[in-house]
């Protein structure tokens, strides 16, 4: 890739990285914030240590936090990661407490607020973390903690961690039905991520079972659905049979179905299953998102 390339790629990148980042900003000041709702991490720690010393903002009590943590990942992660999400913590932080000082939102429905609240924040998560950057927190915590303890599942520290600070939260406010709002609002956004960072690489995959496995192949590469032949042997009568493995995108599934029940209605076996993670031909490159 030459110098000029290269250069327009990380100039892109960082467009995107503080287009997630004014998401975030705006989503946490407009929906949670204003709307005095739960939020994990620590973001909503700063929420709690504002709420008791409204002389320390918000944006910088987080950016603070993160800071050990960052320079703690910056031997695992490398100094992309640590540049990408210095850059992403610092920008989201002085934009939350620069929309606080200017803006004053009105307050809204509380349900309303957590849904499309949760969708546009975890949305912009999603987006820095294409870009191999964060907003730091307790994702950045849990995958530090990964690489200590191998077994150790990020979704589950997150979810100790956040629903940890979400119920400190509750009793600070004394409001406990920030604390089911906050549950809610964690499980949207981690949908809204996962939508973002693998929506356009999950497909479905079919394993048909049957007598006429040729003929179906036949009809189904005509179509230009790429299949596989594994051999396998029935558990009741031992006898050889042929295994038609077929991926393909959620649009093309209906196809199958369509080969498949022309072909032999009566006694072809199908089974149909959810591909989260699909890479390769017809399904874009291997990103490396996560660990």
């Amino acid at each position: 890739m030459t110098k000029g390339k290269i250069i327009r790629k990380t100039l892109w990148d960082y467009f995107i990285i503080t287009l997630g980042c004014i998401i975030y900003a705006l989503s946490f000041s407009v929906f949670f914030n204003s709307n005095n709702l739960a939020m994990g991490g620590f973001t909503g720690l700063a929420q709690i240590i504002n709420h008791f010393i409204p002389a320390l903002p918000i944006g910088i009590m987080v950016f603070v936090m993160n800071v050990p943590l960052l320079f703690a990942g910056f031997k695992k992660e490398g100094l992309k990661f640590l540049l990408a999400s210095f850059y992403a913590i610092s920008l989201t932080s002085v934009m939350i407490d620069l929309i606080n000082i200017f803006f004053e939102f009105r307050k809204t429905d509380t349900l309303l607020a957590c849904i499309f609240g949760s969708i546009l924040i975890g949305a912009s998560l999603g987006i820095l973390m294409l870009k191999a950057a964060t907003t730091g927190g307790t994702e950045l915590l849990a995958r530090l903690l990964k690489y200590k303890i191998h077994n150790l599942s990020i979704g589950k520290v997150c979810l100790i961690i956040d629903v940890t600070v979400i119920c400190i939260y509750a009793i600070s406010f004394r409001k406990f039905e920030s604390a089911l709002y906050g549950i809610i609002a964690m499980y949207i956004s981690s949908i809204a991520i996962d939508t973002i960072c693998y929506g356009s690489s999950n497909g479905k995959m079919a394993y048909i079972i049957s007598d006429k496995n040729d003929e179906i192949m036949k009809t189904l590469l005509e179509q230009g659905l790429g299949v596989t032949l594994i051999n396998g042997n029935g558990g009741w009568s031992g006898d050889g049979k042929k295994i038609l493995l077929c991926t393909v995108k959620k649009n093309k599934i209906a196809a199958i179905k369509k080969a498949v029940s022309e072909i032999d209605p009566q006694k072809a076996f199908v089974i149909v299953c959810e591909a989260k993670e699909v890479f390769g031909e017809g399904f874009g490159d291997y990103t490396g998102i996560g660990i």
